[in-house]
């Protein structure tokens, strides 16, 4: 298979390099620094920033080159609190996150015709809103400890005690939105599979539960946004919190576990029946909607990461861009200035209502010309025009990152 050609990129207003930024968000004093220039990002969004780093909780805010409104708080935001969190700072799908294997095929290994692939690869993984018929054994899959994590289900919240069924059903399946599977090449013609899910349905009702009740607590009361309420140090609801918290970002990584091993199944036997022996290397995991316990200057914080990864000094991360516009393997630069962080993805330019009222299924097809994928009206919003230009991004955050393989997609896989 001959390598395809990218399609054509939407150009940003500011093709800034790192050595631009950070930039102090007007308004805030020095809480707010950014990788991106505020003239490129939504008023919306900036008054956002404005009202998370008004939190008398919050050390700092951290915001990434692909920057863009959200429910709550900024996607593409980096909160620092000391003795607190704002759930909705993390988000409903706790835990999103990427993965990647490169293998030992080569482009040239693969078929002209990329069709059967994925539909072998939509039978072994449910996407959407659908799960698996009978739930999958983790253990048997990808080894590890279950039990435990499983019997950790009962001292969740109890809005969600009747979910255990569906959570177990949806181990291992994608979802939809912006959530894919892919596979794609890099620069050197090696194939990798990729993908990007979170924690379905648990993490979202789990992340409401927690929304809702830290909105009623008193001394949210007097917030600019109420979307910002947050749980304090200390407290019952606090502890309730981090402990179903860290359960579904647990669950989000075990499920892109398993969801890897099915597509590593998948393209195992489909090689195999060309005659092809696939190799796997080390998996490349990381979170982009979670908290974590970090210390910078000598202050112990909670480090919520809304759309974006971490990226201490060594850590490799992925940050990929829309259908048919490619990723990027990164290794982290370890630069505190950002809180060791950096961007998640591309990053919306528009909404989703916004794509769906200005691109036609024509549109897509042209946009992902090359690119094995559904070309529907179901995803039209997943267009690439309707997210900013990746390398531009790559660029903002050399800092932050350095770029370790540059991969274009050539499968990819929607809900």
């Amino acid at each position: 298979m001959t390598q395809q050609t990218q399609p054509t990129k939407q150009a940003d207003h500011t093709l800034a390099t790192s050595e631009a930024f950070p930039i102090t968000l007007p308004g805030t004093r020095d809480q707010v620094q950014m990788w991106a220039h505020p003239h490129d990002v939504e008023a919306a969004a900036l008054q956002q920033l404005r009202n998370i780093a008004s939190l008398p909780w919050v050390v700092g805010v951290r915001v990434m080159p692909d920057v863009h409104l959200g429910k709550g708080a900024t996607v593409g935001s980096v909160i620092a609190m000391s003795q607190a969190v704002a759930p909705a700072a993390v988000g409903v799908d706790i835990g999103c996150g990427m993965a990647a294997v490169k293998t030992t095929l080569r482009l040239e290994d693969l078929p002209d015709d990329l069709h059967p692939l994925r539909s072998q690869i939509e039978r072994a993984v449910p996407v959407g809103f659908a799960g698996h018929q009978r739930p999958l054994d983790g253990a048997a899959l990808v080894g590890g400890e279950w039990r435990g994590f499983w019997d950790g289900f009962d001292e969740l919240d109890r809005a969600v005690a009747d979910q255990e069924k569906k959570a177990r059903q949806q181990l291992g399946s994608l979802g939809g939105g912006n959530h894919f599977i892919e596979v794609c090449a890099d620069d050197d013609g090696a194939i990798w599979v990729m993908l990007h899910s979170g924690s379905r349905g648990i993490g979202n009702l789990l992340a409401q539960a927690h929304m809702a009740r830290a909105a009623t607590l008193p001394h949210n009361a007097d917030l600019p946004d109420r979307d910002l309420a947050v749980f304090l140090a200390g407290t019952p609801e606090m502890t309730a919190y981090r402990r179903d918290l860290f359960w579904a970002q647990d669950y989000a990584l075990r499920n892109r576990t398993v969801m890897m091993a099915l597509v590593q199944r998948v393209v195992t036997e489909h090689f195999a029946a060309r005659g092809l022996e696939v190799g796997w290397g080390e998996s490349i995991q990381c979170h982009h909607n979670y908290v974590a316990e970090e210390t910078y200057d000598g202050i112990d914080v909670l480090v919520t990461r809304k759309g974006a990864i971490r990226a201490g000094s060594g850590d490799l991360g992925l940050i990929p861009g829309s259908m048919g516009t490619g990723s990027y393997v990164v290794r982290g630069l370890g630069n505190e200035a950002s809180y060791c962080s950096a961007s998640h993805g591309a990053g919306r330019r528009m909404s989703r209502n916004q794509a769906r009222k200005r691109f036609t299924e024509a549109d897509l097809a042209a946009q992902t010309a090359g690119v094995e994928c559904r070309k529907d009206a179901g995803v039209v919003d997943e267009i690439p025009a309707a997210y900013k230009d990746l390398d531009a991004v790559i660029a903002a955050q050399s800092d932050l990152v350095e770029v370790v393989a540059r991969l274009t997609t050539l499968l990819c896989v929607k809900g």
